[in-house]
């Protein structure tokens, strides 16, 4: 079968079938939106970041009113279950964009500096000009509205270009935009080859990047930006841990820490794919862990009752059908497997949750990002060993200590590799805290306050009397 270059398909996991094909933009066409962006700029930046505000309330109120509709299409494009893709909107979509035009005016103002006699001197932030976002599938709604909510409050235009798998999202969102009233071409997007997305990059138009993705895209996205001195903000890979003390409450734990794995079939940046539970509790911890998974119903994600459904694709489910028998192969066992759900089927996207015992950190599934619905489990002696298995990663976007003991989450977090250290909770993100990563996880920074620094650039004013 031959590929068509100049179209992107989105091919539902859910049965194979065509959701959607737009064409790929033309040269000429992207020169005309980084033409219509950069010319959009001036008046845009001179909005009232209130007026700013404003609109992106009616945005958000764009997708309460038509939450339903756009649930079930975000279903048919990545295969979340129809009971939970809601949630994505009357959730975090809302509540991030919500509390960032609200601390918009205060996080956008001038900096105030002490005074010298016959002199004013302040400092201003200014938008940094056009900003570009790459967004994923997996969170399409969340991830893409961390990025574009804090650049148009600080006054920049936007370019959305999002994953291929659900490129109906960047429709929705020029939709929502339009009906808030936003001012033409302050927000546009594409649908683009990385090839022209990398000759954007290049493009003296584009002022700043935000990229969620892989590891290997976020180096591309690097190598597209070398020379320029522009921002770029990454979200990469993850594999992130969870720590259970042995003081933790277990029946609280387990089931926390069976929803951080499977939930959106594994598929979430901070979503928990490896524990490490202490040996006082572990024999408990893992049947409790092995009963809750055994509860989940895999199926058809547009039935009420399914509450786990396909991976995004074919590919991905093989690679983690390839990681767990990889480690079988070396000594893991298998408490539960694919086999164990009616719906699992070979060489599809349904896989079924696997949870993974004797495991250790020469076995992928313990070191590379899986993305998928499997985790493996060891037992841990101590805090100190904890530490010392959840910091070998090369990643490090989260990591979760569960226990009732404040002092020592806090004492074990200073210790750990990573942006966001959680007690007694995960797979979770705050907008009043800075979302961040270290290591192959990336460097960008999105949400709280801070979230505004990268689409801004300062200039001091020095103004004699």
């Amino acid at each position: 079968m031959s590929i068509d270059k100049t179209a992107q398909q989105i091919i539902s996991p859910i049965d194979g079938s065509v959701v959607a094909q737009r064409e790929v933009a033309t040269d000429s066409q992207i020169e005309q939106i980084l033409a219509r962006s950069q010319a959009a700029r001036r008046n845009w930046s001179a909005t009232p970041v209130a007026q700013r505000a404003e609109i992106i309330e009616r945005m958000v109120q764009y997708f309460e009113a038509n939450v339903t509709e756009i649930a079930t299409e975000l279903t048919w494009q990545m295969g979340r279950p129809v009971r939970y893709t809601p949630n994505e909107i009357l959730r975090g979509f809302q509540e991030r964009s919500r509390h960032l035009a609200s601390i918009a005016a205060t996080s956008l103002s001038e900096i105030a500096v002490p005074q010298t006699a016959g002199f004013r001197k302040f400092i201003r932030r200014e938008p940094v000009g056009t900003v570009l976002v790459i967004a994923p599938w997996n969170y399409p709604y969340l991830t893409a509205i961390n990025s574009i909510v804090p650049a148009l409050l600080a006054g920049n235009t936007v370019i959305l270009k999002h994953a291929s798998q659900t490129l109906l999202c960047a429709e929705r969102l020029f939709v929502a935009f339009a009906a808030a009233g936003l001012p033409t071409d302050v927000f546009q997007f594409v649908h683009a080859t990385h090839g022209a997305v990398a000759k954007m990059i290049s493009d003296s138009r584009i002022n700043f990047v935000v990229f969620t993705g892989s590891v290997d895209g976020g180096r591309q996205i690097e190598r597209a930006a070398a020379g320029r001195f522009i921002g770029v903000g990454t979200e990469l890979g993850g594999k992130d841990p969870s720590y259970v003390r042995a003081d933790a409450d277990l029946a609280y734990s387990i089931a926390e820490n069976v929803d951080g794995v499977f939930f959106n079939s594994g598929q979430s940046c901070c979503a928990i794919e490896r524990i490490y539970v202490h040996t006082d509790v572990y024999d408990e911890f893992v049947d409790g862990f092995v009963t809750a998974t055994q509860s989940y119903v895999l199926g058809n994600p547009l039935e009420p009752n399914t509450t786990i459904g396909p991976m995004v694709n074919s590919a991905a489910a093989s690679f983690v059908r390839k990681q767990i028998a990889d480690a079988i192969a070396q000594g893991a066992r298998a408490l539960v497997s694919e086999d164990h759900f009616a719906a699992s089927q070979k060489s599809t996207p349904y896989l079924g949750p696997t949870v993974l015992v004797d495991v250790n950190h020469s076995m992928s599934v313990m070191s590379d990002e899986s993305f998928g619905p499997v985790v493996g489990i060891m037992r841990v002696a101590s805090d100190n060993e904890a530490i010392s298995l959840m910091n070998d990663s090369p990643y490090g976007l989260t990591a979760s200590v569960w226990t009732r003991d404040e002092s020592a989450a806090i004492e074990i977090g200073s210790q750990i590799e990573t942006g966001t250290i959680y007690m007694n909770r995960c797979d979770y993100v705050d907008p009043m805290l800075v979302w961040t990563g270290v290591k192959d996880t990336g460097r960008g920074i999105a949400l709280s306050h801070l979230g505004f620094d990268p689409y801004t650039r300062l200039k001091s004013y020095h103004l004699k009397n």
